[in-house]
């Protein structure tokens, strides 16, 4: 029984949070318009820019261990740690980043894709706008694959890419918080 309240602590703490899940989301969003105006023509820019991007990734991953459950918890201090590790590794060695960027741009694309999908499927029943959530994870993986390729305009395509990851960041990041707001409705209501 004692278990039952604890539970339900946490997940008011959890739902009480909405509102942070929120303006990161808006920020990551205004960030993504920022990066597609700006024109990045060095590597080394990309890579700073990359950096930045990733170390941010990072923490927001830790801020969402708040805010999940016991078994996402380990996922995104495992996410943070490699993000923030990344991100290090591009403002270190901007040039030597520059080659592989585009495979890790794919890769978490990739994995953002998978489990989008699986958490939009997961909380069908609970999130009225769970579709939304199931169309960006398929455009992310969509997007994975096609930074795989080989492409002339490298330089180029890796800011869109940098500023696709921010841009699904934002949307993930609002879907976040409009889940624990409707958390915190049914949690009023019981």
């Amino acid at each position: 029984m004692n278990n039952v309240f604890d539970e339900r602590e946490v997940l008011e703490d959890a739902a009480d949070k909405w509102w942070l899940f929120l303006l990161t989301g808006i920020a990551w969003l205004v960030f993504a318009l920022l990066v597609f105006q700006w024109d990045y023509t060095t590597v080394a820019a990309i890579s700073y820019l990359f950096g930045v991007i990733a170390i941010v990734a990072g923490v927001n991953e830790f801020l969402q261990i708040s805010v999940s459950t016991t078994g996402w918890k380990w996922i995104h201090a495992v996410l943070g740690i490699l993000f923030i590790l990344a991100g290090i590794y591009a403002l270190w060695h901007p040039y030597d980043t520059f080659a592989t960027l585009a495979g890790l741009v794919g890769l978490f694309l990739l994995v953002k894709g998978i489990f989008d999908i699986t958490v939009a499927f997961v909380t069908k029943d609970e999130f009225e706008l769970w579709w939304l959530q199931l169309v960006t994870g398929l455009i992310e993986i969509l997007l994975a694959f096609w930074v795989a390729g080989n492409h002339k305009e490298k330089a180029i395509l890796l800011v869109v890419y940098v500023g696709i990851v921010a841009l699904a960041r934002g949307i993930t990041e609002i879907f976040l918080a409009f889940k624990l707001k409707g958390l915190r409705r049914r949690l009023a209501a019981a």
